[in-house]
């Protein structure tokens, strides 16, 4: 067992150090770049407490979309081509579903406070369809 306080606790600190204490010291020029470290730091905690639930649920829609198994990158990969070369488009069933929920994952991790990602989570959760990734 790891100890506490574990990683996404001390990135929560950190980020929160850099925005409570530091910024409101530092002069006008330097705050914008510690806000972008804050921001970086809160990133990063994201994606490691929801990386694995993400990718897993990316290879599970992966593999029933493809009806094959493989890594995530080379179903990625596969995935890309067959869009590509024209083999799975758009009316392709479950496609744009998997599309929609891997933007989803990305933006839940990247920019969870954005407003149209706000909006579509609020869109799909008002239309009883799934809303985390």
């Amino acid at each position: 067992m790891m100890d506490e306080p574990g990683g996404a606790e001390l990135l929560d600190a950190v980020a929160r150090y850099l925005r409570e204490t530091l910024m409101p010291k530092l002069p006008a020029d330097a705050v914008f770049h510690t806000r972008v470290a804050a921001n970086a730091v809160d990133l990063v905690r994201r994606e490691l407490e929801q990386r694995e639930r993400i990718e897993a649920a990316e290879l599970g829609r992966l593999r029933a979309l493809l009806g094959s198994k493989g890594t995530l990158a080379e179903l990625d990969r596969a995935l890309a081509a067959k869009i590509a070369c024209g083999e799975i488009g758009e009316a392709s069933p479950g496609l744009m579903e998997h599309l929609w929920q891997t933007t989803l994952a990305k933006l839940e991790v990247d920019q969870p406070g954005y407003a149209s990602y706000r909006r579509e989570l609020e869109l799909r959760a008002a239309a009883g369809q799934q809303t985390t990734p």
